[in-house]
């Protein structure tokens, strides 16, 4: 089975149109691009000219397969290619490093058929055996690494058929996984890459792919340079071109300040720049610039409970801080109508996504009486108890998207109103990291990005990343598991629809608001367009006038 399409789309402001097929039996559904696309008055395109970029935080790691965050992800998704792509029009699955593919009856193997033509930027040849050296090491990568490890659950290896021929074969049925190869995590890397230790795997210009770009400079937490790859010609079907990247190169600098990034664009002194938040929109337009946005598919951002520990492990107080949230206000206060209030654990432009609204919404009065059911009683300070208890707890977060910290204050003050006291905790992308990995926590906040419905079980699955440390639970565990051996679409949206409830039902998730990415770019900057998971891909940009 093999699948190709080529589709674009461009408008400046939300995009949120869903296109879906089957592949596989499982939706693949993309929302339209919104890469605000003035190229028809710039007319053709140029090459040559550095992109100058701010990245809103610093990029966690240089390698693909460690890059969790949507800024590392712009960074490495430049110098890595994967076995496939993903059509952000339609969803559908296409080719890339591989030009075909079979699949087995029960979707437990996988036989693709690589290209002959393509080599990394150090010379050596992308073959069959690359395939296996980079799926086989993914399970030994640090804890960075949760969502390729999620992508090869069940693994079993890779047989070398031949020298362009690579059998993925997993333990069984494995319906996510077609989808997961178009990811950059799942990128094919040079073998002097793979034999690295995962941290060294992080330093920069030690990473080596087949992709339009290669590494020049990697300052950590200050800037990165990248330069495009002579010779260049394997470009996935998606992008309808061949050939080098248009430009010479893009430096990548890291500015935490909104306003700064903002007023950057506007000078000219950056080209363009991540979380353009609403208040950005003006300077920037006035400049001659524009906003891109595109809604992100995957998990909604949402604080994920530690249900083994605290007030948190009352599972009638899970239930009651759902309610308590004024979603929209969260978008009208803070956002601007790009972004969506959370509706479900699973963001409304996901595969398979089954709407929540009933349950999470808005209604202080239901939070109220549940809380008051349960036994946590108003106390002097306005602050529930129960039991000499106060009802509090600590919700750990990082400025991975620039607007979390203020989400997360206005979060604050509306528990505040029916008596519950959330304590806010910043830290660094990394300090979150080690604190999902130790279970030091009361609730961490995150998104995840992936355009399959499979990111319920890498999120919430007990043999998954499992960061609401819960025990064993026979209905949602058997839901999750059924859905990644399910081929048939129909069956298999009826699972992640009861995977969705269930874990509204248990009050594993608490959503807050759809993230959607929001790119701030000069009058200059042409055809910088976003992929299926809403992230950015440089390949096509250009700069007019340069």
């Amino acid at each position: 089975m093999s699948s190709r399409s080529i589709g674009a789309r461009s408008r400046v402001t939300v995009a949120a149109g869903i296109g879906a097929i089957s592949v596989l039996g499982t939706v693949l559904a993309g929302c339209s691009t919104s890469s605000g696309d003035t190229s028809a008055d710039a007319g053709p395109a140029q090459s040559g000219g550095t992109l100058r970029y701010g990245l809103s935080t610093a990029p966690t790691c240089a390698d693909p397969a460690q890059a969790g965050t949507n800024q590392t992800v712009y960074v490495t998704r430049t110098v890595v290619d994967s076995l496939t792509d993903q059509d952000p029009e339609t969803g559908e699955i296409t080719p890339w490093l591989a030009k075909s593919w079979d699949i087995s009856p029960d979707a437990a193997s996988f036989t693709f058929t690589l290209r002959d033509d393509v080599t990394f930027s150090d010379g050596t040849p992308v073959t069959a055996e690359s395939v296996k050296k980079n799926f086989d090491v993914v399970k030994d990568l640090g804890p960075n690494a949760s969502l390729a490890k999620s992508y090869l659950s069940s693994y079993t290896g890779t047989e070398v058929v031949d020298a362009h021929t690579a059998k993925i074969n997993f333990s069984g049925p494995n319906v996510q996984f077609l989808q997961a190869t178009s990811t950059p995590q799942l990128g094919i890397l040079a073998d002097s890459t793979t034999a690295l230790p995962s941290e060294q795997r992080c330093a920069g210009t030690a990473v080596v792919g087949s992709g339009p770009f290669v590494y020049t400079d990697w300052q950590q937490d200050r800037s990165v340079a990248i330069e495009k790859r002579a010779g260049y010609n394997w470009a996935s079907d998606v992008t309808g071109r061949q050939g080098e990247a248009y430009l010479d190169g893009v430096n990548f600098t890291v500015v935490p300040e909104s306003g700064v990034r903002a007023g950057s664009v506007a000078s000219g002194q950056l080209d363009a720049v991540s979380d353009a938040l609403t208040q950005d929109a003006p300077q920037i337009e006035a400049a001659g610039g524009r906003i891109l946005t595109r809604p992100n598919p995957g998990v909604s951002f949402f604080f994920q409970p530690n249900v083994s520990r605290g007030v948190l492990a009352d599972q009638a107080v899970r239930q009651a801080i759902i309610p308590a949230i004024n979603r929209q206000e969260l978008v009208d206060t803070v956002l601007d109508p790009s972004f969506f209030p959370a509706t479900s654990p699973l963001a409304h432009t996901t595969p398979l996504y089954a709407d929540q609204s009933g349950v999470v919404t808005y209604d202080a009065d239901k939070a109220e009486r549940l809380l008051d059911a349960a036994g946590w009683k108003a106390g002097s300070d306005g602050v529930r108890e129960k039991d000499g208890q106060k009802l509090t707890f600590a919700i750990s977060f990082s400025p991975a998207f620039a607007g979390n910290q203020a989400i997360l204050e206005l979060v604050q003050q509306q528990l505040r109103k029916v008596g519950v006291d959330a304590k806010l905790n910043l830290l660094s992308n990394g300090e979150l990291t080690e604190k999902q990995t130790s279970g030091d926590y009361d609730a961490v906040y995150y998104n995840a990005t992936r355009a399959d419905a499979d990111i319920l079980r890498a999120s919430f699955g007990i043999d998954g990343r499992n960061l609401n440390k819960r025990t064993a639970d026979p209905e949602l565990d058997k839901v999750l598991t059924e859905q990644l051996a399910t081929t048939d679409t129909t069956a298999r949206g009826e699972l992640v629809a009861q995977a969705q409830e269930l874990i509204i039902d248990r009050g594993l998730s608490i959503p807050t608001i759809e993230l959607s990415q929001a790119v701030g770019a000069g009058a200059s900057v042409q055809d910088l367009k976003f992929e299926a998971s809403s992230r950015l891909q440089f390949y096509d940009a250009w700069l007019s006038g340069k």
